[in-house]
């Protein structure tokens, strides 16, 4: 049995207590009744197609802080914020909304990628601006674009595990398949990366967070991450809307979710042209999501 997969039996072990305690959970309907949003997909093909609606446990949002800069964040298939018992968790596992800070900084992230066409013009306006952005990555986009994510590694920005296959029901599997989606994709991008490479989040695609997969992602070194601010732009409806979705829920410590992959990106790239001189004018700085 090569290494993998003994890493792979030790991690599933870690989590098979997890789902015993979460069939009780849900059975005895602890955590308060779940609720569920219908899923979103983009109009981009392949694995690295879909996008998220805002995700959110079922009951309030939580974070580091204990603030809740969230708005109205539509919540998926959850079922409150118990995690079942199995393994060490080496990170929160509980949904992280803000930068953690308590300046004037907002979190820029971008899922779906790394794209070999739209990556790149990401990263050149972050850089003209000085800003800096968490990348939420599909782990086989990694592993077909390595040199983009040793560009956004050498920009001095940060990584999010963002699933292999952005299935967004994959709370619905078991413990092993949600395992592989998580541990194998956080493997591909550190391996994308080279040496020295961090993953610090795991984004469960379209929001489908519950606390199996948050827990999961925990015992894997991955804060889970959510959003507050969705500026839709995997729809692409136009420049003018994509910054009106942004400024509707821009705050202090707000997370802003846009996409690098998953289709066609000019209308990302032409509204983060506007966002960044906007933001910095109003006494905005960029910052990273709380760990």
């Amino acid at each position: 049995m090569g290494m993998a997969r003994i890493a792979r039996s030790r991690r599933t072990a870690l989590v098979a207590a997890a789902v015993a305690a979460l069939v009780t959970l849900t059975a005895t309907g602890c955590g308060g009744a779940a609720t569920t949003a219908a899923g979103r997909q983009s109009s981009g093909a392949g694995s690295g197609a879909g996008s998220s609606s805002a995700p959110g446990p079922g009951t309030s949002p939580g974070s580091s802080s204990g603030s809740d800069p969230s708005g109205d964040p539509t919540p998926k298939s959850t079922s409150g914020d118990n995690v079942p018992p199995g393994g060490t968790e080496t990170v929160s596992s509980v949904l992280e909304y803000t930068t953690g800070t308590h300046d004037k900084s907002v979190a820029l992230t971008f899922d779906d990628g790394p794209s070999a066409q739209w990556t790149p013009k990401i990263l050149a306006v972050l850089a003209q601006y000085h800003a800096h952005a968490t990348f939420c990555e599909i782990g086989p986009n990694a592993t077909a674009n390595p040199a983009m994510v040793q560009a956004i590694r050498a920009a001095g920005d940060q990584l999010c595990d963002h699933s292999v296959s952005h299935n967004e029901a994959m709370s619905k599997w078991g413990a092993d398949r949600q395992t592989h989606e998580i541990a194998d994709a956080k493997q591909m991008i550190l391996t994308a990366g080279g040496s020295g490479t961090e993953v610090s989040w795991f984004r469960a695609p379209g929001g489908d967070f519950s606390p199996l997969n948050r827990h999961i992602s925990a015992l894997n070194g991955l804060r889970p991450l959510a959003w507050t601010s969705d500026s839709d732009d995997w729809k692409r409806p136009g420049v003018p809307a994509i910054l009106a979705n942004i400024r509707k829920n821009v705050r202090p410590g707000a997370i802003i979710l846009m996409h690098d992959g998953g289709g066609d990106r000019s209308q990302t790239v032409a509204a983060l042209q506007q966002l960044l001189p906007q933001l910095v004018q109003q006494g905005y700085s960029f910052d990273f999501p709380a760990k």
